[in-house]
């Protein structure tokens, strides 16, 4: 007879701060307090629960950035999540603050990949162990490279692994851990769910990972994918949600024996409130609404951001006051700068800052148009429309493509109602991470850049452009239309 126990596993995964419930037709819906709520019922009415959290819990709310994440730590801390991995925005305050936040965390927070590049050192645990129910559960974490590029503007932290060292780095720690027993493992991923699936399809099974939770892509499920005999979660973005797993471990083979999994809606319906972590949100909340809640701008309407990879009304209106501000030929702003998906009609300062967080410095680069044309169809690769977690961008006004997925071929490619010439050498403005991360973003380097002409700092503060321009101007609108033509099969 098999020795069965049961393992009640939740999760999160890039929640950016979401901490305020919204009125959503007279329901409550998400938020820190009825997430607390869930948790501390499922605590209660089950024996062996594992809450975990699959990075990004910092970024996206005017909380968590007014005080560096020190806010997000003390929530957190009530909240009590088991275990935590790092994130890509875990890192945006720089990788010193984050170990400084670390210290702060009554919980373990755990990475196998960042390390020093002095002495190869790594900067976390790679690894946590959690006895419940007489079981040994072990979680990994893992990030990859292409996720991790923030940490570029830090010249110590190195190097960051592919999706195939990642997989030899879990089976250098299973083939170690094994010896103690372990009856069921766990990979706490943020790498993107593709790339879970890839991670999956590369893992020997005699390593005995169980289950992969990942964040990064924000994908919201209705059923596991299994890849490998492995199945793979993630529960969507923000705090509306949380993922369940109910797991029978065979405790003998160190397997599961069968499981279910779906996602939890939060809500005031089905999830009770928890007064003490909103005594604390209260707190934060009252001080920055005294600070940010200043009137900026009147929109003629609210302007929207509903996808990151199309053209958008308020990725229009940004990218325009950056061309004009900082008076480049165009100005190509990520998509996922714009953390909200609308903004308006009333704007304070506070949305704003929630809505576009990252005070980035700004730089004019050189660009002939034969490399510019290279760099927007790499943006526009068959990977960015298949749900790959891509940066993707938002054109200036008087940019205009239009683009052909089934030919893969650009169709017009003009600026000013001219078509761009190949050898025809433009300026161009971009943010300071996708400055620093000019191969990923757009398969080009800043060496083949400079050939053209030195590049240059324009602005030390993307936000305080973006905020004096709409404080100089009221009623403001934006289309979200005609820069960006796709033709999609």
């Amino acid at each position: 007879m098999k020795n069965l126990t049961k393992l009640v596993l939740l999760h999160s995964n890039d929640m950016h701060g979401d901490f305020l419930e919204e009125n959503v037709s007279a329901n409550l819906v998400g938020g820190v307090s009825l997430l607390s709520g869930y948790i501390n019922k499922v605590r209660t009415e089950e024996e062996n629960v594992i809450y975990a959290i699959a990075g990004d819990m910092f970024r996206g709310s005017i909380i968590d950035s007014e005080f560096q994440g020190i806010s997000t730590i003390q929530i957190m801390n009530m909240l009590a999540p088991d275990v935590v991995t790092v994130g890509n925005h875990e890192v945006d305050y720089g990788v010193a603050h984050l170990l400084f936040l670390e210290k702060c965390a009554d919980f373990p927070i755990v990475n196998a990949n960042l390390h020093l590049q002095t002495n190869n050192a790594r900067l976390f645990k790679p690894c946590h162990i959690i006895e419940v129910g007489g079981m040994k559960v072990l979680f990994i974490g893992i990030i990859t490279e292409n996720v991790i590029a923030q940490c570029k503007t830090d010249g110590l932290i190195g190097t960051f692994v592919n999706v195939e060292d990642a997989a030899e780095e879990v089976g250098r720690i299973c083939n170690y851990y094994n010896a103690t027993d372990i009856d069921f493992t766990v990979l706490l991923t943020h790498i993107g769910f593709e790339e879970d699936k890839k991670l999956a399809s590369l893992l020997d099974p005699s390593w005995g990972v169980d289950v992969i939770i990942g964040g990064h892509s924000h994908t919201f499920l209705t059923e596991p994918a299994v890849v490998n005999n492995i199945p793979i979660v993630q529960a969507g973005t923000g705090t509306d949600q949380i993922g369940r797993f109910d797991i029978m471990v065979d405790t003998d083979n160190n397997c599961i024996d069968s499981f279910t999994w779906k996602p939890i809606p939060i809500n005031s319906d089905t999830c009770p409130r928890d007064p003490s972590i909103e005594e604390v949100i209260g707190t934060y909340k009252s001080r920055t609404d005294a600070k940010y809640g200043q009137i900026v701008t009147k929109f003629v309407r609210q302007l929207t951001h509903p996808t990151r990879i199309r053209e958008t009304e308020l990725g229009d209106l940004f990218a325009d006051t950056m061309k004009e501000s900082l008076g480049v030929d165009i100005f190509l702003l990520g998509s996922g700068s714009i953390r909200n998906e609308q903004l308006g009609p009333v704007v304070t300062k506070g949305d704003l800052r929630e809505c576009f967080p990252y005070d980035d410095s700004a730089h004019m680069v050189y660009v002939t148009g034969a490399q510019l044309k290279h760099m927007i169809q790499y943006m526009l690769r068959d990977g960015v429309f298949a749900g790959e977690h891509c940066e993707f961008f938002q054109f200036s006004k008087g940019f205009v493509v239009e683009y052909d997925q089934a030919t893969h071929s650009i169709l017009r490619f003009e600026l000013d109602d001219e078509p761009i010439a190949d050898d025809r050498v433009l300026t161009v403005g971009l943010q300071h991470f996708f400055y620093l991360n000019l191969k990923g973003c757009f398969d080009i380097t800043l060496d083949e850049l400079k050939k053209n002409h030195m590049p240059r700092v324009v602005s030390t503060s993307c936000t305080q452009i973006i905020e004096e321009a709409l404080l100089l101007g009221q009623h403001q609108n934006a289309k979200g239309e005609g820069r960006l033509i796709l033709h999609l099969v």
